[in-house]
């Protein structure tokens, strides 16, 4: 950490000028200051769009030739999405572009005039004196199929939140009016007759007016094959005896029938996605190295991919661990000491992607199992399920860069050290 620190110190140099911009929707403000922190000329006010980004450049050219300069580093903060324009302009022209984190911005406006005042103004030249200080990240906007990746990743996330709420409102309208259908059908929006029924005698009153010839003919237009008596004069029995509400039962067959043809919309587009995924997954030419490890599927290892980017861009796999908010944290003072967590300052979508390889790895991977078994069950310091899925995630991430650099594939024996597997044979015996 300190090398790094000291990397990003010493990019500043008397021949630098650094750039903090506040970044909005509509305008944005730049200031300008020097290795010092003395600002250089005025703050500067543009609009967010090409003749605002025209005027920025234009300004620190003149900057740089009338103070001399040779270098330049523009820093801003990820908000939102508003700064990949102004980012992605700037690169475009070789101008260097860091990011400051948010957080920092907050905690360190205070510095210079110890007032809580805060605007876009201020905020602007507590960034730049933020990169100043080495407080800053290096920006990365993936490029070629791993851009297309993380649009895919992100387009899939979006439209699996919408899909599994849906199916929560579904479900809720289903246990108001008809709760007892869950045993009938155990997973009423899975199953192709389940969801016939839903779409046309989704409620008690509609299934008993049909009655049992009815509702069998009705599954039969969902289902090919032969379906049983027994299923449907089950559901009408059911249908008897149900507690379910019996008041706006067309309305609510309308809103279902919405929902449900929603549902399917969203399901086909998920399908869509996924295959665009797999499709690009191949091209990264790292995809078929990464699906060699079992429990490790096409849509887990392009959201990985969608989430870094090139594995390769990392000088060591605990980056990416950091990247993913693993790195530990704890809180000590005098004799006082906590006990360690992640910190989570990191993607939060990336440790998602992890924590369900890591679900998967447990139950299929003979490897990642044994190393998870021994660090529930341990003599000294035996770890809880999630603290030991998180370190079944990071050596996931270690599996997976060290297979990508070395372009080799999976392989069993190699996973665990020879310390570890002593480790766990002891355990064992």
């Amino acid at each position: 950490m300190k090398n790094r620190n000291n990397i990003k110190l010493e990019a500043i140099t008397p021949k630098t000028l650094i750039v903090g911009v506040d970044i909005a929707k509509e305008t944005q403000w730049a200031r300008f200051v020097d290795y010092r922190g003395i600002e250089l000329g005025k703050a500067l006010k543009f609009q967010n769009d090409k003749t605002g980004f025209e005027t920025i450049l234009a300004s620190i050219e003149t900057i740089c030739k009338n103070k001399r300069l040779d270098d330049v580093i523009v820093g801003m903060e990820p908000t939102g999405h508003y700064w990949k324009p102004l980012a992605n302009y700037l690169l475009m022209q070789e101008v260097k572009v860091v990011m400051v984190n948010p957080y920092h911005t907050k905690k360190a406006k205070e510095l210079d005039d110890n007032s809580q005042t805060k605007s876009d103004k201020k905020d602007a030249l507590t960034i730049a004196k933020l990169v100043r200080d080495g407080r800053y990240y290096e920006v990365y906007m993936p490029q070629d199929i791993f851009a297309e990746l993380r649009v895919l990743s992100n387009a899939r996330i979006s439209l699996m939140k919408r899909h599994n709420a849906l199916k929560n409102t579904i479900t809720a309208v289903m246990d108001e009016y008809f709760p007892e259908m869950k045993l009938v059908f155990k997973n009423a929006l899975n199953g192709k007759a389940s969801m016939q029924i839903l779409k046309t005698c989704p409620f008690p009153s509609l299934i008993l007016e049909l009655g049992v010839e009815g509702v069998l003919a009705e599954i039969k237009k969902a289902v090919k094959k032969t379906v049983g008596r027994k299923k449907a004069q089950q559901l009408v029995e059911t249908a008897q005896n149900s507690i379910g509400v019996s008041y706006g039962t067309a309305s609510s067959k309308l809103k279902l029938e919405l929902m449900i043809e929603e549902l399917e919309l969203l399901t086909k587009q998920l399908e869509q996605v996924e295959s665009k995924m797999e499709l690009a997954l191949a091209e990264t030419g790292i995809g078929e190295i990464i699906l060699g490890i079992p429990g490790i599927g096409v849509v887990t290892a392009a959201s990985f991919l969608g989430e870094i980017g090139d594995p390769l861009r990392f000088d060591h796999p605990r980056q990416i661990s950091k990247m993913a908010g693993y790195n530990l944290v704890e809180d000590s003072s005098g004799k006082s000491k906590s006990g360690t967590a992640i910190s989570k300052r990191g993607r939060k979508n990336l440790r998602s992607i992890l924590y369900r390889m890591a679900m998967t790895m447990v139950a299929v991977n003979k490897e990642m199992k044994e190393l998870y078994l021994y660090l529930k069950t341990r003599e000294t310091n035996p770890l809880k399920k999630k603290q030991a899925l998180v370190v079944i995630s990071e050596k996931i991430i270690t599996v997976i860069y060290n297979l990508v650099k070395k372009q080799t594939e999976y392989k069993a024996e190699l996973v665990l050290g020879e310390c570890r597997k002593n480790q766990i044979s002891n355990q064992a015996a």
